[in-house]
């Protein structure tokens, strides 16, 4: 009688059965690392599901409340979707005095700033990182030292300053302000693009025959895209949002921003919050906006600051 041995590939001389074991020992074994792997993941899947849930919370409360008629606004019971949604809390917000003038006012200033601070912080950004010059790290230190100060700590000596230069109550002013606001943290961002950039890609440029402002323009500025729309879009909501600096170095009420305009929703009779919630749905749509248009350049610029062997 003859005794057959079969035999597993890559396993010489051992039999199926004696195989079989080891192999489900080892599918056992990735089974069970597999499990270890997937629990950490799920735990922070469900955090960061609990953590972007609170986040949007209040973003759908603004908009379920700005449909809501008067009486489901101020109901003890909360209403979770509007019973009758209304668009009367919009009509109200929209007809409100001075809406369109406020719009126009906030659209000049934030617009100004922004683009004032792109400019200088590109500059400002560029020098601190690509050339050498005594002082250098002093400059760095202050930047961010004055980063860490509260706005409303420098709301003081900023309306004093400004008094004393008579830019108080003009939009010069109020722009140079959110500049100032703004502008730390714009050179600490980019500073940090340039430093990235490679110093063979100048020296490159340079040796083409490239010019200071051709480098700065043609091959920086591309690299450092990402940069630049990330400081944008901090200057664009940081100006767009205020209130207390406005409301201070303003003295003309033709000359308010928007911000300054849903604080007329709250009067000593109470909070038109349908309204206030309506308004401030509004108020949200252009910093959405502005953030769908420079998305886009954004990843464009990641691309762009790629660098190929």
């Amino acid at each position: 009688m003859t005794t057959t041995t079969s035999t597993t590939p890559g396993l010489t001389g051992v039999t199926a059965s004696e195989a079989q074991p080891d192999v489900a020992d080892g599918t056992r074994a990735s089974r069970a690392v597999r499990r270890r792997r997937r629990k950490p993941r799920i735990l922070a899947n469900t955090l960061a599901v609990v953590f972007c849930l609170v986040w949007v919370f209040p973003i759908y409360w603004m908009v379920n409340t700005a449909f809501k008629p008067a009486d489901e606004v101020t109901t003890l019971t909360p209403i979770w979707l509007p019973l009758r949604p209304t668009l009367e809390n919009f009509t109200r917000a929209l007809t409100q005095a001075g809406f369109l003038v406020y719009l126009r006012n906030s659209a000049i200033v934030v617009l100004a700033a922004v683009l004032l601070s792109i400019v200088v912080g590109f500059l400002a950004s560029a020098a601190l990182s690509r050339f050498r010059f005594r002082g250098r790290r002093g400059i760095l230190v202050a930047i961010l030292f004055v980063q860490m100060i509260p706005s409303g700590a420098l709301l003081i000596p900023l309306f004093l300053s400004f008094q004393t230069l008579g830019l108080l109550n003009s939009y010069i002013g109020l722009i140079l302000a959110y500049v100032a606001s703004v502008l730390p943290f714009s050179i600490w961002v980019m500073r940090g693009f340039f430093v990235a950039v490679p110093a063979e890609i100048e020296e490159a440029a340079k040796v083409d025959g490239a010019g200071t402002v051709r480098i700065l323009w043609s091959v920086l500025f591309p690299l450092v895209l990402p940069g630049v729309i990330a400081t944008s879009v901090f200057a664009f909501i940081a100006a767009w949002n205020d209130y207390l600096t406005a409301y201070v170095m303003l003295k003309d009420q033709g000359m308010y921003t928007l911000p300054v305009w849903l604080a007329g929703f709250s009067t000593n009779k109470g909070t038109d919050f349908g309204g206030l919630m309506a308004a401030s749905v509004l108020f949200s749509i252009p910093v959405v906006v502005f953030f769908l248009i420079v998305q886009r350049r954004l990843v464009s610029g990641m691309t762009a600051g790629a660098v190929k062997g």
